[in-house]
């Protein structure tokens, strides 16, 4: 690993810190190097905040080091006006002699045109260093902007024998199954509170009555959304308790309300590429479908995933709901206190 390596790494060490809490915008951290000397470090903390670059140029307590240091940071300075002023003018403006960075901003009001106005204050670029790890740390939003639509997780737990959960219906509603141990229930709550969105299908609102929060985890709770062409979810469900924001996507006029939004689609078109669309416009890069079954069989159908987490527990049950099937291997097991934990890449 080379010198400049070796820095990026710090970068992306740093940007990870923001994981959860800078969506839309990307995680990005900035390492400044003087006499190979590390005078300055910062990291995106907080969507509509400073960027990585302004914390950590004014974490550098003796500025007349930056007119001969390198700045490393793992995405491209942005070159315009957003929530906050364009980090490649501050760069410029402290005479930065040396800029190294991990990937270009794909996003259009970005795209080269941080690299261009470094190039031409007469900046010393070096693009590239670790660009796939960069482009991999970001991979939400650079799938956003590449597929436009959100980063998709598909999540399950199922039997050993194949089943997410028993045969039940709206006449006869019983006990959904349990299939995970309470570690997995727990990692589940931290992954919601990562992810921007979630979202089930109107048989598990119904059966399962969901919260989608996080309460076994700290963080925020994702955007909630499910689908009820009819409405045929009781008003007194969770899902309609406005502790959070939610969406409805259905096939009939309703009035929407703080925290509580109903959106009519045309239900004899692509369901799954109009609500795709719709959370594209509200800036949604990830989201995390739970289920049931018809749900996650439907975005594996269409082939709209990216990534799947199944939990299979040593439980039998025979006889039930089968689980959907993915038709590649998986990319890593864990074991979650007895669960195995499958991650699968489309």
């Amino acid at each position: 690993m080379n010198i400049h390596e070796t820095y990026m790494k710090l970068c992306l060490q740093l940007a990870v810190k923001g994981f959860g809490n800078t969506a839309p915008n990307p995680m990005v951290g900035c390492v400044i190097v003087s006499d190979e000397k590390i005078i300055g470090e910062g990291y995106h903390q907080q969507y509509g905040q400073a960027h990585a670059e302004v914390n950590a140029i004014n974490s550098v307590k003796d500025k007349k080091l930056l007119q001969k240091s390198t700045l490393y940071v793992n995405l491209e300075p942005c070159a315009h006006f957003g929530k906050t002023p364009p980090c490649a003018d501050l760069i410029i403006e402290h005479k930065i002699p040396n800029v190294v960075i991990g990937c270009m901003d794909i996003n259009s009001a970005v795209n080269g045109r941080g690299i261009e106005k470094l190039t031409k204050a007469g900046i010393n670029v070096t693009e590239g260093v670790l660009e796939d790890e960069c482009k991999k740390l970001n991979k939400r939003f650079f799938t956003f902007h590449e597929k436009k639509r959100p980063y998709i997780i598909l999540k399950w737990a199922q039997t050993s024998d194949g089943f997410i959960d028993v045969k039940r219906s709206e006449e006869n509603p019983g006990k959904a199954l349990q299939i995970s141990n309470s570690e997995s229930h727990k990692l589940l709550h931290k992954w919601r509170s990562q992810e921007q969105a979630i979202m089930v299908g109107t048989n598990t609102a119904l059966l399962d009555n969901p919260q989608l929060t996080v309460r076994e985890w700290h963080g925020k709770n994702p955007l909630r959304i499910t689908i009820d062409k009819w409405l045929r979810i009781p008003k007194h469900y969770n899902l309609f308790d406005k502790s959070t924001a939610t969406i409805i996507f259905t096939a009939v006029d309703a009035a929407s309300e703080p925290n509580l939004e109903f959106i009519k689609i045309d239900f004899e078109k692509d369901i799954i590429s109009q609500i795709l669309n719709e959370l594209y416009k509200r800036t949604i890069q990830s989201l995390i479908v739970e289920g049931g079954e018809q749900l996650l069989s439907s975005f594996i159908e269409i082939d709209a995933w990216d990534e799947a987490r199944v939990f299979i527990s040593d439980r039998k049950i025979e006889i039930g709901i089968k689980a959907p099937v993915l038709k590649t291997n998986p990319i890593s097991k864990e074991n979650i206190s007895g669960d195995k934990l499958l991650t699968f890449l489309r």
